[in-house]
């Protein structure tokens, strides 16, 4: 006689085992209408699956978090059966669930094409309209590797053959077609209504190029179609501030082969460049960080010490001179305890926070490479803090206050913390990561961050906090990150002398705000659309006279405003003043200064916004004060706000 216990504490009782869709009626029609699948001890289930004992469930519709996840996954399937009736031959390989979609590697006599897309997808729909069921079956190992065989489905048949002898696998059918899967899955395919197929891509099987090739297909499904098109109308947006593109037009920067991952920065992202490390030194001068500068090339043996060789050596560049081996560093932390162990430290001496805006340089796959979100060569805005354990929490704190500040400094107020705890492959003890997690829990705590769990994605020297920003589309962007560490201190034998005169082992604090300067910058630059506020502006104006009587006043004035700290241009070609505003707006200057014979009189300017609005004359001065104030404001307000 199960009994149920629901969500908010209520408990069901049953006469007899019950399927969790049993369950679902039990509550309401409407409910028992809108489920896709359940929880079973924490566990996803289908609706089908049968309850003989005393369990805790929830009923996943589409508003539960983990729907996305079961439509998504059953959308390829989806896929894969509208492939297949329309391509008997083609093979399924695997078809996993990946960020705002999904995709589905396909074995074919040729690539598929666009037009292909179009037919998968209408196949698609006749199959939603059909509203096939779905059911599970699970049978042994060696009858689902007989099966494929049989069928000419020979990825599906080593698929299969990998999973232990003895063990059962599930399979999933809807209709007369069926796929190897662990599931859950939607109860029929007339539950999957908002989805659409958005490219074909090459492929190997098992991500090997020595195997051979496949076709991927990617697609992306929701809940429902104003989820889907909220979803397409973004990617059309960010499209429009694809920050490769705007780098471009904007002329801050370009990427060439002669340096695949690097960065070829112009005199105005240069400027950008040279204004957020200005404000980020001020940042941390004001917070009592003291900056540092370290070699880029170390010697192996401390590569091997620190445990970088034994688990990130893939990511290293390398380089060998006079028999010695050594490493371009991928990371910073290595050098800052070097730097902390010239000198004997006293517990007085602790916190100790050392910053510098590291030069690193990792082994990223080429085709990982995306303009300056993913790069070989990164500047961090990198600090390690070497506190006492009773330290941790004052210093979260602290660190946190001033992350939060700095965001609202560049536009980002949206941001959700991510909890990392210990990964499969790492360093240290067991010991080492129990007091490491509880104490990085303890911190977030006292510093009142409502943290969501992200297990198993800590560094391989110690847990960490994932700052995560969302952007002016919606996008989330995983920046900075605070990690307690007890592992490398040791390693590398870093102390500091107690009260009492013994020696103790400080705890080291990495953490970063920006991440990585390029990364950051591509964000900035989507996050405006290219319009980048009065303080980060490369060319803050543009100052132009009506005709050519008004030149010397125009550099009159643009000298005036450039002695004031400003970066200002001015444009003194022979071009009527509507031509040059419109090409300066397209530009994003965020102030168009024009002066003609009032202007001159009065020593004015008209001011004019990127946006259109007119502010009307003002003074020299009065200019300069609008911009300075601006610029205080940083990304807390636009000008024309």
């Amino acid at each position: 006689m199960p009994v149920i216990t629901l969500p908010d504490g209520s408990q069901k009782s049953f006469a007899a085992a019950v399927s969790v869709g049993d369950v679902a009626a039990s509550i309401g029609a409407g409910l028992a209408k809108a489920a896709l699948a359940g929880k079973v001890d924490g566990r996803l289930v289908d609706l089908s699956h049968v309850i003989d004992g005393d369990v805790a469930v929830e009923i996943v519709t589409g508003k539960h978090a983990d729907a996305l996840e079961i439509i998504r996954h059953s959308t390829a399937h989806l896929l894969a059966q509208a492939v297949q009736s329309i391509y008997p031959d083609a093979q399924v390989t695997i078809g996993p669930v990946v960020e705002d979609g999904f995709f589905y590697d396909f074995a074919y006599s040729r690539p598929f094409t666009p037009e292909d897309l179009v037919l998968f997808e209408a196949k698609m729909h006749e199959l939603v309209s059909a509203d096939l069921k779905v059911t599970r079956r699970v049978v042994p190992r060696e009858e689902a590797i007989a099966t494929f065989t049989a069928l000419g489905e020979h990825y599906k048949a080593e698929i299969v053959a990998s999973i232990p002898p003895g063990e059962d696998v599930s399979l999933y059918g809807q209709g007369d077609w069926f796929d190897l899967c662990r599931g859950p899955h939607v109860p029929s395919t007339g539950r999957l209504k908002a989805f659409k197929l958005m490219k074909v891509a090459g492929a190997y099987w098992r991500g090997d190029a020595k195997n051979a090739q496949l076709t991927r297909v990617y697609g992306t499904a929701w809940v429902d179609e104003a989820q889907l098109k909220a979803y397409l109308t973004r990617l059309e947006e960010a499209e429009k501030r694809d920050h490769r593109r705007l780098g471009r037009e904007l002329d801050l920067f370009h990427l060439q082969e002669e340096a695949v991952g690097s960065v070829f920065w112009h005199p105005k992202g240069w400027t950008v460049w040279r204004t957020i490390e200005a404000y980020m030194r001020e940042r941390l001068e004001a917070a009592d960080y003291r900056e540092v500068k370290t070699p880029q090339l170390l010697d192996r043996v401390l590569w091997e010490k620190t445990g970088h060789w034994d688990n990130y050596r893939s990511n290293m560049f390398i380089a060998e001179s006079e028999e010695r081996v050594l490493a371009v560093k991928p990371m910073n932390c290595p050098c800052h305890i070097l730097i902390y162990k010239q000198g004997i430290k006293s517990y007085r001496d602790l916190p100790l926070r050392l910053a510098e805006f590291g030069s690193c340089h990792r082994n990223e796959p080429s085709g990982a490479l995306h303009g300056l979100m993913r790069v070989r060569a990164f500047t961090q805005d990198d600090a390690h803090i070497f506190c006492l354990e009773e330290q941790i929490n004052s210093e979260t704190v602290a660190f946190c206050a001033l992350l939060q500040s700095v965001y609202a400094d560049f536009g980002f107020t949206d941001v959700k913390v991510k909890f990392s705890d210990r990964p499969p492959q790492r360093a240290g003890t067991d010991e080492q990561w129990d007091r490491a997690e509880a104490a990085l829990r303890a911190a977030a705590a006292a510093a009142g961050l409502d943290v969501i769990p992200n297990p198993g994605e800590g560094a391989f020297y110690g847990p960490k906090l994932e700052f995560v920003l969302r952007d002016a589309i919606g996008r989330d962007w995983q920046c900075g990150t605070l990690q307690v560490d007890y592992c490398l201190p040791e390693r590398l034998d870093a102390e500091y002398v107690r009260d009492d005169g013994t020696r103790g082992r400080p705890v080291m604090l990495h953490r970063a705000i920006l991440g990585s300067f390029e990364r950051f910058i591509g964000i900035v630059i989507e996050h405006y659309a290219g319009r980048l506020p009065l303080w980060l502006a490369p060319v803050q104006a543009v100052v132009m006279g009506i005709t050519d009587r008004h030149a010397a006043y125009v550099q009159e004035a643009a000298d005036f405003l450039k002695n004031q700290g400003l970066r200002v241009e001015t444009d003194l070609r022979n071009e009527k003043v509507g031509f040059k505003v419109r090409e300066h707006t397209l530009q994003r200057v965020p102030l168009m200064l024009v002066a003609g014979d009032r202007e001159v009189e009065s020593r004015s300017l008209s001011v004019r916004t990127r946006s259109g609005v007119d502010l009307g004359s003002l003074t020299l001065e009065a200019v300069a004060d609008r911009i300075h104030s601006g610029v205080r404001q940083r990304g807390l307000a636009t000008l024309e706000e």
